[in-house]
């Protein structure tokens, strides 16, 4: 058999490769069949894990969108008033977040027999005379109540924003009270966290605003130290932040006339400046005190420019002080001396005088704005006459006037207010009574009126409203972060006179603009009227 198939072989070779080669093929297509089944299978199962991982991501996107509610953003009123009636209201306003909605509320204080009707509370509730000083927060989405509290029998000062005041977790305010006592209240709540009752004496003044210090007693909670003045002296007392009890005294600074202070921090120094109209007068927080503050140093170049035995600092003898303000400098802040006749900034590394500006009589606070990009400026209103002011926006680095404007302006007009701006500069709010040169007429009573100023466009003033109601106090903020610039008046009775009614009104700045007048104050071929309105409608606003 075997030769037979031999002899086939080599009488037909051929024949015999194509049966090998045919055997080959069968065998390859076999084993491509069971590896197709395979990738196959593992094909099917790739397939299903994309559908479910999809099934599951649409259900996971259907579960966010309609089932789980997404936090609702709190939608923000345009205008809302507040009103009350048969009350009088403090020259105080804070600004704050009470119910933690991520939009800044309205804190303020009043003297009435009754709060709204919104809680009924009476003084009686908290054993006070009627009437007595209420605390209240309005939310600043719509101006509804969200707690009121009586608090003392009249009001010295308010301070919020204070953390750490009794055990609360959240920041409280303080009322320091008349007669005097120390009120320390949850900025959340409204509730009393603490009252302490205490005695200054008669015929004193209170320095303000207080200040908050280390921990002096070992409480874990930071304490508060108050400054007096009385009988030509200041004089200094601490107290615990966690029950308002006395918790020590230092000694005492002589000083002629009506005294203020402003507290510098210098790195590890702390100085608290005390101005009168004559003098200045350099206090460092951990010399001559009966107890010494934890944690601060003195500071070499202030120590020698400061003689111990009349804390008189040498070298700022400007006198007549008007004002006193901190500027922020490169590394550490300025302070800004101002007198009836000029403006200094004093650098504190050194304490060499920067720059002198001509300045007299200054009507307000010093203001901290932006007239150019990231450069920071200085606001100052001085009178230049009867019923005259003069509007200044001073750069802080050389002293140099960017910017100025004459208003007439009656006695008690608000000061001015800034809002930082999205192109890194500010917007500047302006009470006075713009005429124009040639036209003025010193016959009647200045109005009231609030203007808006941008520097994009350094001609052009916005009268944004006339206000013929007495104003007690008046601030402008961004209620949201970055956005919802709005302003608030607190209008009323001014203090000593017999009780009226009270409003406190927030207003969204656009609209305002959208409906002012555009004052030309030097003309200039360019955009419209309308142009700037609508420009200045759509600007944007940048929390700093």
């Amino acid at each position: 058999v075997m030769d037979n198939k031999d002899s086939e072989a080599e009488i037909h070779p051929l024949k015999t490769e194509d049966v090998k080669a045919q055997e080959n093929h069968e065998n390859f297509v076999e084993r491509r069949i069971v590896k197709s089944s395979g990738l196959s299978r593992l094909s099917r199962w790739r397939t299903a894990a994309f559908f479910i991982s999809l099934f599951l991501c649409l259900i996971i996107v259907f579960a966010f969108s309609f089932i789980i509610p997404c936090p609702e953003r709190p939608v923000s009123e345009r205008t809302w008033f507040r009103y009350y009636n048969d009350a009088v209201p403090y020259q105080f306003l804070a600004i704050e977040d009470v119910n933690e909605d991520k939009v800044q509320d309205v804190l303020f204080a009043f003297k009435s027999s009754n709060g709204s009707s919104s809680f009924n509370r009476s003084c009686l509730d908290e054993g006070l005379p009627s009437p007595c000083a209420f605390v209240a927060a309005v939310s600043g989405t719509n101006g509804s109540v969200l707690w009121e509290s009586p608090a003392a029998e009249d009001v010295q000062w308010l301070q919020c924003g204070i953390q750490q005041l009794g055990t609360a977790e959240a920041p409280g305010c303080l009322v320091v009270g008349k007669p005097l006592s120390l009120i320390a209240i949850d900025l959340q709540t409204g509730e009393v966290l603490w009252r302490e009752s205490g005695d200054f004496g008669a015929n004193y003044t209170l320095l303000t605003p207080l200040s908050v210090i280390p921990d002096v007693d070992n409480d874990g909670v930071q304490d508060l130290i108050i400054f007096i003045t009385k009988g030509g002296q200041v004089k200094t007392f601490i107290h615990s932040g966690k029950t308002g009890q006395q918790i020590g005294s230092t000694g005492s600074l002589t000083v002629d006339g009506n005294a203020r202070y402003v507290r510098l921090d210098l790195r590890s120094s702390s100085y608290f400046l005390f101005y009168t109209g004559t003098a200045l007068l350099g206090n460092h927080a951990a010399v001559g005190m009966e107890i010494k503050l934890p944690g601060l140093q003195q500071d070499p170049q202030w120590e020698k420019n400061i003689d111990h035995a009349t804390h008189h600092l040498s070298l700022l003898r400007f006198g007549d002080f008007r004002y006193l303000a901190k500027v922020p400098g490169p590394s550490q802040d300025n302070i800004l001396v101002v007198n009836s006749e000029m403006a200094t900034l004093i650098n504190t590394k050194d304490l060499h005088t920067v720059w002198t500006l001509n300045v007299s009589r200054a009507l307000s606070e010093p203001l901290l704005g932006y007239y150019k990009p990231d450069v920071l400026g200085i606001v100052l209103e001085s009178e230049i006459g009867p019923n005259r002011k003069k509007v200044m926006i001073v750069e802080s680095g050389s002293g140099a006037v960017q910017w100025d404007l004459k208003l007439n302006s009656g006695a008690g007009s608000p000061g001015p207010a800034t809002l930082s701006t999205a192109d890194h500069r500010s917007a500047f709010l302006i009470w006075g009574d713009y005429q124009e040169p040639g036209n003025e007429t010193r016959e009647r009573a200045p109005l009231q009126k609030l203007y808006l100023f941008h520097p994009s466009y350094s001609n052009v003033l916005l009268e944004l409203r006339n206000s013929t109601d007495q104003i007690i106090a008046f601030t402008a903020v961004l209620f949201e972060r970055s956005r919802h610039a709005c302003y608030v008046l607190l209008r009323g009775p001014q203090p000593g006179e017999g009780p009226g009614p009270v409003s406190l009104m927030k207003r969204k700045l656009k609209e305002d603009v959208s409906g002012s007048r555009v004052i030309w104050l030097s003309h200039m071929a360019g955009d419209s009227e309308q142009y700037i309105r609508d420009r200045l409608y759509r600007m944007r606003f940048q929390s700093r």
